[in-house]
């Protein structure tokens, strides 16, 4: 079984009123370290069988079609994961 993520953001000339809240938030918890934060989504598309260059590419197209809003979102990762033996993903 096989597992294709998908990470999509705002464009940057995009507001991000979550990103802000969050940014905001974090001094009051004591974590002060951070200067920008911003929100995104991440899909994770899971195939019987393994990653090919097929499905990631049906992925692509699921991206620029249904997962984002390519007026205000990029796509900026698709990433392959296989599952090992085991079933926890990558130890075997």
């Amino acid at each position: 079984m096989g597992t294709v993520i998908v990470d999509v953001m705002p464009k940057p000339e995009i507001l991000d009123p979550q990103g802000k809240a969050v940014r905001a938030a974090l001094p009051r918890l004591g974590l002060d370290g951070f200067t920008e934060v911003r929100q995104g989504k991440r899909f994770e598309l899971t195939v019987d069988g393994e990653v090919t260059e097929e499905v990631l590419a049906q992925a692509r197209q699921a991206a620029e079609t249904l997962l984002s809003n390519p007026i205000i979102e990029d796509v900026v990762a698709i990433t392959a994961v296989q599952e090992c033996a085991c079933g926890k993903g990558g130890c075997c």
